[in-house]
């Protein structure tokens, strides 16, 4: 079935959770260790993506935003939910900006292709390493489900992503067989987010804006700005879009969603390889998932816990990794000018270790480089 644009079918069904090896690890962060609540944090995931899905009909996806997350989950119990809503407030705010002034183009345009194609091979290369370090928790199941993943996206009528995930719901009932009692106590109950701004502190905007946003703006202009236009442009160019409404939205997303007491979220490319790894190719794939994140905010929020547990974090590894290799080998590193090859290795190797490093180090070799300040 195609609706304004977008299709819905089993394909988008299954590339609908192409990012679930980042996104149910950070949401599971946010709200076991830092107790934040579920209501606001799926309400504003579910609903931008919907919205996302439905706007630029292509899999361009919602994620939490990295950089913040990582800080906020390693340090959990010292940073308080009143700091993470004032960094989804901050980068809200400053991408905002950045897309109104016009300033986020400017920098874009300052940016060389190898640097660009560095971040998405970076990216990629550290998906892997992540996806098989999560792998490891139980490694005789994610390589039997890897291997059953590259069998099944091998034939393509076959909805890998689907299997997986049942693969993946049978094992955790399996070995936990209370899970299926859990499951049946499921608490179906309207809850609505609450508007947070009332519960900020002082204390909270120095760490929400020093803390976590600051560190996280080189990350979300190579990774969720530059790279997300750079990848979907090269895979849907009849759908193309430009870093100032990503940016814009950007802001708009993050202003809405941090108010709603939700968590900083971006458009990672990571995202977008995997969804389309596993099938999706328009917005559809977004709204079906938004559709389930949303009416999991609002009437199973209460349950989280116990969904969680459906993903058996080692299948989640497998998700993760077949995303790296998606992102990793759609870069063109064919490059007839050597320099062009060093900023890109260069980036990408950084990249690995720290994306807004690598964008910052790529930047600076690229331009050291064109004005021949330096040779290879």
């Amino acid at each position: 079935m195609k609706v304004g644009g977008n299709e819905y079918n089993l394909r988008e069904l299954a590339g609908a959770f192409g990012d679930l090896g980042t996104l149910i690890p950070f949401l599971m962060g946010y709200i076991a260790l830092n107790k934040m609540d579920p209501v606001g944090i799926f309400t504003a995931f579910g609903l931008f993506k919907i919205l996302t899905g439905l706007y630029y009909k292509t899999p361009v996806p919602v994620q939490p935003m990295k950089a913040i997350g990582t800080a906020v989950i390693s340090h959990a119990g010292s940073i308080t939910p009143g700091a993470i809503w004032v960094s989804g407030l901050f980068t809200g705010l400053l991408w905002l900006v950045m897309g109104l002034t016009g300033m986020v183009t400017w920098v874009a345009k300052m940016t060389g292709r190898p640097v660009v194609q560095g971040l998405v091979l970076g990216l990629g290369l550290g998906f892997i390493v992540e996806g098989v370090k999560m792998m490891e928790a139980d490694l005789p199941l994610a390589l039997v489900a890897a291997v059953l993943t590259f069998i099944w996206l091998s034939r393509e009528r076959v909805p890998a992503m689907l299997l997986l995930l049942g693969f993946g719901v049978t094992v955790a009932i399996y070995r936990e067989p209370a899970l299926l009692k859990e499951l049946s106590r499921l608490s179906f109950r309207l809850r609505l987010p609450e508007v947070v701004l009332a519960k900020l502190r002082w204390e909270d905007l120095v760490t929400g804006t020093l803390v976590l946003g600051l560190p996280q703006a080189a990350l979300t202009l190579g990774n969720a700005i530059i790279a997300i236009v750079e990848e979907n442009n090269a895979l849907f160019p009849n759908r193309p879009i430009t870093v100032r409404t990503v940016a814009l939205d950007h802001g708009i997303m993050n202003l809405v969603g941090a108010g709603l007491g939700g968590v900083p979220m971006c458009h990672g490319a990571g995202g977008m390889a995997g969804h389309v790894r596993f099938g999706a190719r328009t917005g559809g794939a977004l709204v079906i998932l938004g559709s389930f994140l949303l009416l999991t905010g609002l009437f199973l929020a209460d349950s989280a816990a116990t969904l969680f547990k459906l993903f058996p974090q080692p299948l989640l590894g497998v998700i993760l990794m077949f995303s790296g290799l998606e992102l990793a080998a759609g870069v063109q590193g064919s490059h007839s000018r050597k320099e062009d090859r060093y900023v890109m290795i260069l980036t990408a190797g950084v990249s690995v270790v720290n994306m807004g490093a690598g964008y910052l180090v790529g930047l600076l070799l690229w331009h050291a480089f064109q004005q021949r300040w330096l040779k290879p």
